[in-house]
């Protein structure tokens, strides 16, 4: 069965180091779906925290890279005549990474991940018809981990680690204030811990791997400086807990099958600056489904086609990100030599209607989004 799986030719049979190399050239087949993963998920995710990088063998260094084009727009329902199209609202999505792990001995490894995990840029643009013309918010994260694994050496092993995250934010709304004027708030960047437990189960032989993975939520408290002045008072913003259930095997020669099952909580997110209302808050958490099959088409070459679906957060949404639910397709291709393997490929998301919340009421629908990402893993 194994030599099925795996599609071993006679040649690689012949020792069993041929024999590793050949199944870590099929799982290398999975990296093609994560370098298209979802940079427009649920709420205002931009990564998914995947393990994945823990089960790679030896040392090993990972680049990325990830570009995200969404276009987001509707009809405001403001009062009369405050009302009117809003032109595409996002921009352009960046995105890196940087991911290394090691072995200490037999039973212990590590990794180190540095990702962006949450953010957003919302510009309703000036000399738009809508009456919020003018009006920007943004988020900006970048977060640390490090995670230690134990194996327990019969296909068993557990992991734990720690995460730091920095975050801040900014908002300008030409609507909020009376008399015309506007409510302009930053934040500091505030740093605040989290931390993650997983379990896996791995069968080599077929290159099959679940695992599990449980992130904490991470809790930062931003003083704010409203209309250029320093208040005196903080609020509490939290980035939500999350479960990831990630999985693959091999189904045929040369075949990988391979998906995942993420839920956020994102009833627990919201932005509530001291004496305003909610400006960002989700009615329903998500959860995102995904899945793929990953071909090793030649010795260097594979490629693969994933599907995916979110269902966002409800039809009712926060002006941030009016989108509720998102379908995506997306094609990538792999090539390994020697120790190097680099992967790209594209992903192209449909996202389903919204309504946004008062004061704009917004009717959004029709929307959608490509992206683009790249992947460079080196083993040494």
């Amino acid at each position: 069965m194994s030599n099925i799986v795996t599609g071993m030719r006679a040649s690689e049979r012949v020792d069993g180091k041929k024999e590793e190399i050949s199944v870590k050239r099929i799982i290398a087949t999975g990296l093609v779906a994560l370098a298209t993963s979802p940079a427009f998920a649920g709420g205002v995710e931009r990564s998914t925290q995947s393990m994945a990088i823990l089960f790679q063998e030896g040392r090993y260094l990972e680049l990325g890279a990830q570009y995200a084009r969404p276009r987001v727009s509707g009809n405001a329902a403001g009062p009369i005549p405050l009302t009117g199209a809003t032109g595409n609202i996002t921009r352009p999505v960046f995105m890196g990474s940087l991911a290394f792990r090691d072995d200490i001995n037999e039973q212990l490894s590590y990794a180190i991940i540095l990702d962006e995990p949450i953010g957003a840029d919302v510009r309703y643009r000036a000399g738009t018809e809508a009456f919020l013309s003018g009006s920007t918010a943004s988020i900006d994260s970048f977060a640390l981990t490090g995670v230690l694994r134990y194996s327990f050496g019969n296909g068993f092993s557990t992991y734990a680690g720690l995460r730091s995250v920095w975050s801040k934010g900014s908002v300008d709304l030409a609507f909020a204030a009376p008399a015309g004027e506007t409510y302009t708030m930053r934040t500091d960047r505030d740093q605040a811990w989290g931390y993650l437990l997983g379990v896996a189960y791995e069968m080599p032989e077929i290159a099959a791997r679940v695992s599990l993975t449980y992130n904490s939520q991470v809790k930062h408290t931003f003083e704010q400086t409203v209309n250029g002045t320093l208040l005196p008072n903080t609020f509490e913003t939290r980035i939500p807990e999350s479960l990831h259930l990630e999985f693959q095997t091999g189904i045929a020669e040369d075949t990988l099958l391979m998906g995942s099952v993420r839920w956020v909580k994102w009833k627990d997110f919201n932005i509530s600056p001291a004496g305003q209302p909610d400006l960002v808050s989700y009615d329903k958490n998500s959860v995102t489904y995904t899945l793929g099959v990953g071909r090793r088409f030649t010795e260097n070459w594979s490629g693969s086609v994933t599907l995916g679906y979110d269902t966002g957060n409800g039809s009712t949404t926060g002006n941030l990100q009016p989108v509720s639910s998102r379908s995506s397709i997306g094609l990538g291709a792999s090539y390994s030599i020697d120790n190097v393997t680099i992967s790209g490929g594209v992903q192209y998301s449909r996202f389903g209607g919204a309504t946004s919340r008062p004061p704009i009421s917004g009717e959004f629908s029709g929307n959608s989004m490509i992206g683009a990402g790249i992947r460079v893993g080196f083993q040494f």
